[in-house]
């Protein structure tokens, strides 16, 4: 975990965002589907905010939202603010790339007919980076000669610690990493997430997209769980041991439960998709604690214990 992670005020604070799409069946039969409701969040400089949950739970929207990203049949609604004043259209273009940059899943986002170091050069405050690209790129072991290399002569692994470099050489203070690690090597996973560790140690804020919990749990601060599009849980990473106990919602334990390391105890049912939610609490068809409240009232997020939870029952 970070050892910086700090009480400061959060740099980031999302609060009630609800993000929808409106699509067109055949006929032209217009539909909006609900990506994100009520979806809360916040993260502090030195610190890194794992963000985990099954696919399809709006962990991506959520980054592609504060980024200002998303595609222009979205329709959104809630706040966010950064360093204390609203996240506009406007602020979000003005900072994307320089106050806020993103760490993509997808080692395509390097552009094919560049010159990686040429690339991470681009992301200086100066325009003149390339005694900052090589120091980085000295830190991130890529060896001298790589700088003059194009993406496709990179092996996997090369080419994430390039993106990596690229958030690092920015001014940025919000890292977004997007499912930096997926399908990587274990040690490639394990050097990515040192370099994150690394990127909040200077104090910036990172936030961690993942659905691989030993991951976040190896390097956040704080767990924020994400279920069928909203936030769930939020708790210190410390929280998810023993049996679960130190947890405050059925489905962080249940993720938490469903383990290798804790016997794979799995819970039935699936997420609902956006097309099929439900009101109430959204985990209720698959919660043993489930009561007729839970079916027809959203629970409010609360505080409790140091963490945060949207459930009725929890205490």
């Amino acid at each position: 975990m970070s050892a910086t992670a700090n009480t400061d005020k959060p740099l980031l604070e999302v609060s009630g965002l609800s993000v929808s799409f409106i699509q067109y069946a055949a006929g032209l039969r217009q539909r909006t589907f609900q990506a994100i409701s009520n979806l809360n969040a916040d993260i502090r400089p030195g610190e890194i905010l794992a963000v985990v949950g099954a696919s399809g739970s709006g962990k991506s929207i959520l980054a592609h939202a504060i980024l200002g990203i998303l595609p222009g049949n979205a329709l959104v609604s809630g706040s966010m603010s950064y360093a204390g004043q609203e996240l506009t259209p406007k602020r979000q273009a003005a900072l994307r790339g320089r106050e806020i940059a993103l760490i993509p899943q997808s080692v395509n986002f390097l552009d094919p007919l560049m010159r990686v170091g040429t690339q991470v050069r681009f992301s200086s405050p100066n325009g003149n980076g390339t005694a900052m690209q090589r120091e980085i790129f000295t830190r991130y072991q890529l060896a001298a000669g790589t700088e003059r290399l194009y993406p496709f002569q990179l092996s996997g692994g090369m080419a994430r610690r390039v993106l990596v470099a690229t958030a690092a050489a920015s001014p940025a203070r919000l890292i977004i990493a997007d499912e930096p690690t997926p399908g990587l090597h274990p040690a490639i996973v394990k050097e990515t997430l040192a370099h994150l560790r690394e990127l909040s140690a200077a104090g910036r804020a990172v936030m961690f997209i993942t659905h691989d919990i030993n991951a976040a749990l190896e390097t956040a601060d704080r767990i924020a769980v994400f279920y069928a599009g909203t936030t769930v849980e939020t708790a210190p990473a410390g929280d998810f041991c023993g049996e679960g106990e130190r947890l405050r919602h059925p489905y962080s334990k249940a993720l938490w439960q469903a383990l290798p390391q804790n016997d794979f105890r799995p819970v039935p049912g699936s997420q609902p998709s956006p097309a099929d939610l439900l009101p109430g609490c959204l985990f209720a068809p698959r919660c043993r604690l489930s009561t007729l409240e839970c079916a027809s009232a959203e629970p409010a997020l609360r505080s409790i214990r140091g963490g945060t939870v949207r459930c009725h029952h929890a205490a």
